[in-house]
Parts: structure tokens; C-alpha cells; sequence
């Protein structure tokens, strides 16, 4: 069993994972997810009232809650990473797994009401952005899950980058879908 990994002295040399490709993969998806917020906040300018209307469908309590709970997930996934040990990584992709359900939920409802990406534009940047970033959860979910069992330093540090790559991704979709009014 690999030993704990403890966290770096203040003023240490904190160094990036080895594997150029995890960054590479990281840095284009931050940017494809950037041009959907950038499409998104562009066409929303040009419809701010249909955009608000649109908005008031969503839950952002519900949204809110997800949040937090991806978040808390990221922290599972951090404490694996320094510890090294399969429990918290396994734990951050189950956690996971309730953000997806707090999704489903939200794309339940939307379905029950017959709103759809045809309804508005702002439904068509909703689904398009919420889903690839779901998508992207349940690939963060299966890397983790592999990197806990494998248990390779440089593999759990890409895994955990990963991620927190979508935490990030959350964290800039939830106000800009959510929040901020037209």
C-alpha cells in the first residue's frame, strides 16, 4: 500500500503532474466550455427578457444544492490524492453520482413541462452546456474509479486535476446559467 502523501512545506516547490496530455486536455475543454458561456451570455444580450423568462423554469436551489455537493466532492477527491487511498477517490466519484441525480431531477422536470432545446435559445445553451458537463462528470466518475484502483501517484494527480477541472467547469456554468439575471 502506497504510503500518505503529506501536504508540501510552505514555500516548497509544488509541481504540476508530469503528463503534459492531462494539461492539454484540461486547458481545451476549459476553453470549449468558455466558448459555450461566451455563445450563451452573447445571445442572451440579445434577448434579455426571453432569457429571464426562460430562467424562471429553473431551480437554482436545486442547482445551488448540486453545487455544494460537487464541490464537496472535489475536497473527497483532494484528500484521496494527498492520502492516496481508494476510499476518498471511490467516495468522490459516489458523490458525484448525486450531482448527476440532482441533474436528472432538474432535466425531469423540464421534460414534464415539454421544454426542450426547440423552446428557446436559452434551452438550447441550458442542455448543451449542462450536458456536456454531465458528460464530463461521468467521465471524471470513471477516472477516478480506475486511479483508485490503480492507486499510481501521477495517475491519481492527473484523475484528481481532471476533476477538478469539472468542479471548475460547474462553478462557472451555476452562475451564469443560474444567477445572473438578464
Amino acid at each position: 500500500m502506497p504510503q500518505d502523501r503529506t501536504a508540501p512545506a510552505v514555500g516548497a516547490d509544488v509541481q504540476l503532474p508530469h503528463d503534459l496530455m492531462i494539461w492539454v486536455l484540461i486547458v481545451s475543454e476549459l476553453l470549449v466550455f468558455c466558448a459555450g458561456l461566451w455563445g450563451f451570455s452573447a445571445v442572451r444580450i440579445s434577448d434579455r427578457a426571453g432569457f429571464a423568462d426562460a430562467a424562471a423554469y429553473l431551480h437554482p436551489l436545486r442547482a445551488g444544492l448540486g453545487t455544494m455537493i460537487l464541490v464537496s466532492s472535489g475536497a473527497l477527491a483532494a484528500v484521496g490524492a494527498l492520502r492516496m487511498q481508494r476510499r476518498y477517490l471511490l467516495g468522490a466519484a459516489l458523490v458525484g453520482a448525486g450531482f448527476l441525480m440532482v441533474k436528472f431531477y432538474e432535466w425531469r422536470d423540464l421534460a414534464a413541462a415539454q421544454i426542450s432545446t426547440e423552446t428557446h435559445p436559452f434551452f438550447t445553451f441550458y442542455y448543451l452546456l449542462t450536458g456536456f458537463h454531465a458528460a464530463h462528470v461521468v467521465a471524471g466518475m470513471v477516472i477516478l474509479a480506475v486511479v483508485a484502483a490503480r492507486r499510481r501517484p501521477a495517475e491519481v494527480d492527473a484523475g484528481v486535476a481532471f476533476w477538478h477541472m469539472v468542479d471548475l467547469v460547474w462553478v462557472l456554468l451555476f452562475p451564469v446559467i443560474y444567477l445572473v439575471s438578464a
